[in-house]
């Protein structure tokens, strides 16, 4: 897990919109984008259209990321904590 990948997940312990992250992060909204979609192959985020329903067709997060909320897995909370 990369440092940004690791500091994404540490905002993720609860449903966060992108909004949330990009300013808590205050990084570019293409490395927020990026970084997301990273951590979303290795199955430690989950996307939501809502903050209590779960996208799984037709993800696309540099088209529709933005409007998205996250979540940090417990794949992704138990990697997280490891290192």
């Amino acid at each position: 897990m990369s440092e940004n990948e690791f500091d994404l997940i540490d905002e993720l312990y609860f449903v966060q919109p992108f909004q949330y992250l990009r300013d808590s992060l205050g990084w570019q909204d293409e490395l927020i984008i990026a970084t997301l979609e990273s951590l979303h192959a290795n199955g430690y985020v989950k996307c939501l259209r809502s903050p209590d329903e779960e996208v799984f067709e037709d993800l696309n997060l540099a088209r529709d990321g933005k409007n998205f909320y996250f979540l940090a897995t417990k794949k992704g909370l138990m990697a997280h904590n490891t290192i």
